[in-house]
């Protein structure tokens, strides 16, 4: 198939392709995270398949005061991208085309999972990303759609909607892009001063500091699975070096001994916490939305001693600048 930009989706259903079609939906501003989902959708319906990429800003999306008119729009660059990484078609519609009666009266409702973290800090922001996925899952017809896991309640809440009303698509979470530093890819960082982007590092480092924390717990739970009687072993070794004075040896002993109970979920978070903390009296500041440890399942927060998948979550601004990170992380692996 001829690479090809169409407006409108009467051109996109003229477009006849063999085999499978993928598609990823963006805003624009393409950068190295969209071009990886391109190349994922690529190789999955391979050299016979249709990529189409969607190009479209999407009004019900954005708040008020949040920067709809501020959003880059670089459409002949987003082009040049899209073709480059492997995609067939670019379907960039305008708001006509894709609200042809306004704003639509009939919404898809995110529900409790899409009122918490983003959600409240964002109110109506995940109706409005449903509601325009939904609409170009229709106007694409794809076999299967691919999104970044960077925006992980968004990805969680699009396959709720796949699976609740039974739409024919199969959803592919493909892992967060990192730029050298540790900035998770996105299209916002170009409003990052050089100083507002070295604070804002204190995101990806955070979310490290805490999957440090937790394989640091995960090697203290196995020398306490190892030891003969556990829990009470540990104990026992621990309170007889502190009767003869080695505090360290002493709190590392106790570390086992906890250990041998489950990896706390409060001490990731902590690990985590820490590192914002500081970054909040840095010059300039970051200022903390939220932090979360949530079910991947509702992204409700998990208790101490969770054992399974998590999320780690955290979104802040820094300047004028919003952004958003999160880590996948897996608790009690060690048995």
């Amino acid at each position: 198939m001829t690479f090809a930009l169409v407006r409108t989706a009467e051109e996109l259903r003229g477009l006849k392709g063999d085999g499978r079609r993928a598609v990823v939906m963006t805003m624009g501003a393409l950068h190295e995270g969209h071009a990886t989902l391109v190349r994922a959708a690529r190789e999955r319906v391979g050299p016979t398949g249709t990529v189409v990429v969607t190009v479209f800003v999407n009004p019900l999306q954005f708040g008020a005061g949040e920067d709809l008119d501020r959003y880059p729009r670089t459409l002949d660059a987003d082009l040049a991208l899209a073709r480059e990484a492997g995609a067939d078609t670019v379907f960039a519609p305008g708001v006509d085309e894709v609200y042809p009666g306004g704003e639509p009266q009939v919404r898809i409702t995110a529900g409790p999972m899409g009122e918490r973290l983003e959600g409240a800090s964002r109110p109506g922001h995940f109706d409005g990303m449903l509601t325009v996925v939904a609409k170009l899952l229709h106007l694409t017809g794809p076999d299967l759609a691919f999104f970044g896991q960077k925006d992980a309640q968004q990805l969680a809440l699009i396959r709720r909607m796949v699976r609740d009303l039974n739409f024919p698509v199969e959803i592919v979470g493909v892992p967060t892009v990192r730029e050298s530093d540790g900035l998770a890819l996105s299209s916002r960082n170009r409003y990052l001063s050089d100083g507002e982007r070295r604070t804002a590092l204190a995101l990806s480092r955070a979310l490290f500091a805490a999957r440090d924390r937790l394989a640091a717990q995960a090697a203290l739970r196995a020398r306490a699975a190892a030891l003969p009687g556990a829990q009470g072993r540990a104990d026992a070794r621990a309170e007889a070096l502190s009767r003869l004075g080695e505090a360290r040896a002493a709190a590392d002993a106790h570390a086992v001994a906890q250990a041998a109970e489950g990896m706390g979920a409060e001490a990731v978070r902590a690990a985590a916490r820490g590192v914002l903390d500081e970054a909040a009296r840095a010059e300039p500041p970051l200022t903390l939305d939220y932090l979360a440890l949530v079910d991947p399942a509702d992204f409700t927060e998990v208790a101490d001693g969770h054992d399974g998948e998590a999320i780690l979550a955290v979104a802040a601004r820094v300047g004028s600048t919003r952004l958003i990170d999160n880590i996948p992380l897996t608790f009690g692996a060690v048995k």
